[in-house]
C-alpha cells in the first residue's frame, strides 16, 4: 500500500514544471507573434498624373518616392491604379506607390494595395504637401484630419479611418488671397529647388526609419526638422 501511495504522489507533476510549462507555451507565443509581425510595407506618395503637375508643389509625394527610386535604381512599374516600384530594405519591403487616380480619388487604390499586399493599417504611410508648415518642414502623424486635403479626404472616406500615419511636407502658404489653387499647383521657386535635394535626402531616410524603426522613432527623430 505505502509503495502504491508513493507511486501516485510522485506521478503528479510539481507545480514548479507546470509554472515551466507555461512559461515555454508563453516563449512559444511571443516568438510566433513575432514571426507573424508584418514585414511589408505601403509607402503611398501623393500628386497628380501628366506632365504639367511633375514639378508642382502638390506633387511632392510623387517627387519623395521618384528621389528614393532614383536613388536605389529601382523602376517603377505601370500597375493596377497606379505606378509602384518594389524597394527591399533590411528585411523590409517597401511597397512605393504612386496613385495614377488623381489626387481626389486617391484612397481607391490605397485600398486595393492595401488589400491585395496584405499590409495592415499601421505598415501604410501618406506622404503629402502641407500649406500650414513652412517649406521642407517635416511633421509625421499616427492619425489626424484631412486639413482640408483632397487627397487625405478621399483616404479617410474609402478607409472609413484617419488612423494611418501621414507624412506632411511643408510648402508654406506664401500666396495672396484667392491664389491658393495655383500655388499649390505652381512650380517650385528658384530657392526651394535650391534647397529641395537636402529635404527629399530626409524625406528617403523617413521612410527606411519608419519601416525599421518603428513610428514612435521615426516622429522623435524628424520631426519639426
Amino acid at each position: 500500500m505505502i509503495k502504491w501511495i508513493t507511486k501516485l504522489f510522485s506521478s503528479i507533476p510539481k507545480e514548479e514544471n507546470a509554472e515551466d510549462i507555461m512559461k515555454l507555451e508563453v516563449h512559444e507565443h511571443q516568438k510566433n507573434n513575432i514571426k507573424n509581425v508584418s514585414k511589408k510595407y505601403l509607402i503611398v506618395g501623393l500628386g497628380n498624373i501628366g506632365a504639367e503637375y511633375v514639378n508642382t508643389r502638390h506633387n511632392i509625394g510623387f517627387k519623395v518616392l521618384d528621389f528614393l527610386a532614383k536613388k536605389e535604381s529601382l523602376s517603377f512599374e505601370t500597375v493596377k491604379l497606379g505606378s509602384m516600384a518594389e524597394y527591399k530594405f533590411k528585411g523590409r519591403t517597401f511597397f512605393l506607390l504612386k496613385p495614377n487616380t488623381y489626387m481626389n480619388l486617391s484612397g481607391k487604390a490605397v485600398k486595393y494595395w492595401m488589400d491585395k499586399e496584405n499590409i495592415p493599417l499601421e505598415n501604410i504611410l501618406v506622404i503629402t504637401d502641407d500649406l500650414n508648415l513652412s517649406f521642407g518642414t517635416i511633421r509625421i502623424k499616427p492619425k489626424g484630419s484631412d486639413g482640408g486635403h483632397n487627397g487625405l479626404k478621399n483616404i479617410n472616406l474609402v478607409l472609413n479611418t484617419q488612423n494611418y500615419t501621414r507624412f506632411r511636407f511643408g510648402i508654406s502658404d506664401q500666396f495672396k488671397k484667392g491664389q491658393q489653387v495655383d500655388y499649390v499647383l505652381g512650380e517650385w521657386n528658384a530657392e526651394e529647388e535650391a534647397k529641395l535635394p537636402e529635404r527629399l535626402e530626409t524625406s528617403a531616410e523617413i521612410i527606411r526609419t519608419f519601416g525599421t524603426a518603428g513610428l514612435e522613432n521615426t516622429m522623435t527623430t524628424f520631426n519639426g526638422k
